[in-house]
């Protein structure tokens, strides 16, 4: 019986790795994208209309997002969901393929602001098309904080020790601490303020109770935890996931600004079939796409108006920084305990 078993289990096994598989002459579009962007029932779809095979990757912070669209040149992948900052680095590198907008036509549907972006082009050449868009803003435990707070420095308040959540990029805590610096440009940092920013950012890990990755792990940490402040890295998205979870939260704009990220789509070096990539990127420009981002996700889209953010906010859009490299490795040391002395 035992034996039976284990060969129906094979069986089985088999039959699910056929059914995963390309059928003969069937184009495969390999997709990286972060949690969120292409759910499977999207997909699905997506293959029907299309007669493909698509394969989502996803990554959890720019970082990763880098190295892995980086690794082999660009011909990993072919379609990439990433924001505005690091796609001037793929332009820098060569790795961002034109697109062209006649081959996306739900792209003359995006509100008029989206539809002539400087930083998605180039030389008048168009590289990435927008997707989904957030501030980064504060969000705060109404229990445990009666007053809502007007700074993102009160990341770094001792009151709120072991009570804050942050989360786990290089690029964006470093631009956060230059902007608690004061510093003009929170992008382009002089070696010293970037050495001033990594004591900085000492100084908000002794005070933080843990960085996280995804907004579904701050859901569950929320949950167990007495959770005063969160740096709402995935903006909206976080608000809407902890509401559901029936958390007494609310969310604000501090008064210096939050930084904002424009999510877009570009084409790598590695596709091959051009015009399903851009067949990728009108799909998620279709209802069906826009309305999964706001209902299920709680992102904003580029079809319709959020109202998470206000007018009168200011928003600080994502730009390059001065070496990202260097931002990770030095945020890797923070990570692992180094003094502030060990810099």
């Amino acid at each position: 019986m035992k034996k039976n078993a284990a060969i129906t289990k094979l069986f089985f096994a088999s039959l699910t790795l056929l059914a995963a598989w390309p059928a003969a002459g069937q184009d495969v579009l390999r997709v990286l994208a972060w949690p969120g962007y292409a759910e499977p029932e999207q997909v699905r779809l997506f293959e029907k209309q299309h007669d493909a095979k698509v394969e989502v990757s996803y990554v959890d912070d720019d970082d990763e997002l880098w190295q892995r669209v980086n690794r082999n040149h660009g011909r990993n992948f072919d379609v990439v969901a990433l924001n505005t900052a690091v796609l001037q680095q793929l332009i820098d590198q060569a790795l961002a393929v034109p697109i062209d907008l006649k081959q996306i036509p739900n792209s003359k549907k995006q509100l008029s602001r989206f539809r002539n972006i400087p930083v998605l082009s180039r030389n008048n050449t168009r590289y990435a098309v927008p997707y989904t868009y957030s501030e980064m803003g504060l969000i705060y435990n109404r229990k445990l904080v009666k007053k809502p707070p007007q700074s993102m420095n009160e990341l770094w308040n001792p009151a709120y020790k072991d009570q804050v959540l942050a989360f786990d990029g290089s690029a964006h805590n470093f631009s956060i601490a230059a902007m608690q610096l004061g510093y003009r440009n929170p992008f382009q940092l002089s070696r010293e303020q970037t050495f001033k920013s990594v004591s900085k950012l000492v100084d908000l890990r002794r005070n933080v109770y843990r960085f996280y990755k995804t907004p579904e792990e701050v859901v569950e940490i929320f949950k167990d935890t007495p959770i005063a402040l969160i740096y709402a890295n995935y903006g909206s998205q976080q608000v809407s996931l902890l509401k559901k979870a029936g958390a007494d939260i609310d969310y604000v704009i501090p008064k210096e600004g939050a930084l904002a990220w424009l999510d877009c789509w570009a084409i790598l070096p590695g596709a091959e079939n051009l015009p399903l990539a851009h067949a990728w990127i009108n799909f998620t420009l279709g209802k069906e796409m826009s309305r999964q981002l706001v209902e299920q996700q709680g992102l904003a889209n580029t079809l319709q108006e959020s109202d998470t953010a206000h007018a009168q906010d200011k928003l600080i859009w994502l730009e390059p920084v001065e070496d990202s490299a260097e931002r990770a490795r030095l945020w890797t040391r923070i990570l692992s305990g180094h003094k502030k002395d060990g810099f």
